[in-house]
């Protein structure tokens, strides 16, 4: 795949972020080409108008980071998104694997098809790499969108505090880490059998291992908060993560971990058509939504 080549819709000068005029919806505003260099055009999903969600962007002083207050107003704020866009499927994933990297394209074609499996929001940290690939590909299935960005991702300062194409009513620049995984793992919850969420970990670094393990704990201790169970999803492409489940595998034997309780928390997959026959199984089946995890045994088949 190569790269993103924006259309009419965006000025030149508009190129690296949103001007006061940004459009409200992606009408075919992008095209990707992919490897025989042909363009890919991108299906439009128009956003209903909403009132745009931000932040201050400036550096947090010590007396700021220091405030219940602060951090609990921008809670309340990935709360809103998330009412407004609706709850749907979490990627968490690596910022350093672009478009040239073999996952940035697995990455993409899973983004699109779940999109269109479920028919839901998807939420990433509306970053780049594979968060962008998973954006783009829901984009090309015509499904809605949401993110949690972030000022420093990767180990680096990001550029700029605006996405480059998303509508900036669809997403929130945190300043709390804390903030943005109260969204991330918000965004998943299913409150009632009409929710299809899900969480899908994808290859990544110290960050997207965080957010996967804090997520299993909050899983593994019934704290996640949702009435219903929530399919957790951890893709193995080409062994990426088989160490750690080897690591995983040791624990059990030094006694930190009981026998399958990792295996009982998520499903490893090892390429997308395992991750899409996975949820499809998940929900056509409709004693999961009866499910309400009482035991680990008793839920074990649907986490």
């Amino acid at each position: 795949m190569q790269g993103l080549n924006l259309c009419g819709i965006f000025g030149a000068s508009e190129m690296m972020g949103f001007s006061a005029a940004a459009p409200k919806s992606l009408a075919h505003c992008f095209s990707l080409r992919n490897s025989e260099h042909k363009p890919v055009q991108f299906q439009s999903f128009k956003y209903p108008p909403r009132r745009i969600i931000s932040c201050k962007l400036e550096s947090i002083g010590f007396e700021e980071r220091m405030s219940p207050n602060e951090v609990k107003k921008e809670i309340g704020k990935c709360y809103e998104l998330i009412h407004r866009l609706g709850r749907g499927v979490v990627y968490l994933g690596s910022a350093r694997m672009g478009p040239g990297h073999p996952h940035y394209t697995q990455a993409f074609e899973l983004g699109k098809e779940i999109a269109t499996l479920l028919d839901c929001t998807s939420w990433s940290g509306a970053g780049s790499g594979l968060m962008d690939a998973v954006t783009k590909g829901a984009l090309q299935a015509g499904k809605a969108v949401g993110g949690f960005k972030i000022d420093k991702e990767a180990g680096e300062w990001t550029a700029t505090n605006f996405h480059s194409y998303l509508p900036s009513e669809t997403y929130l620049t945190c300043r709390f880490f804390s903030a943005r995984k109260h969204g991330l793992v918000d965004a998943a919850v299913r409150s009632s059998s009409l929710d299809k969420t899900a969480v899908i970990g994808l290859p990544g670094g110290i960050g997207t291992l965080d957010e996967i393990f804090e997520l299993m704990a909050l899983i593994q201790l019934d704290r996640i908060g949702s009435v219903l169970p929530v399919p957790f999803l951890l893709m193995n492409y080409d062994s990426f993560y088989s160490k750690l489940l080897d690591f995983l595998h040791e624990c059990e034997n030094w006694g930190t971990l009981s026998k399958g309780e990792a295996a009982s928390i998520w499903k490893v997959c090892n390429n997308n058509s395992e991750a899409l026959s996975y949820l499809s199984e998940f929900y056509s089946d409709k004693s999961v939504d009866n499910c309400r995890k009482a035991t680990p045994s008793d839920c074990e088949t649907a986490l």
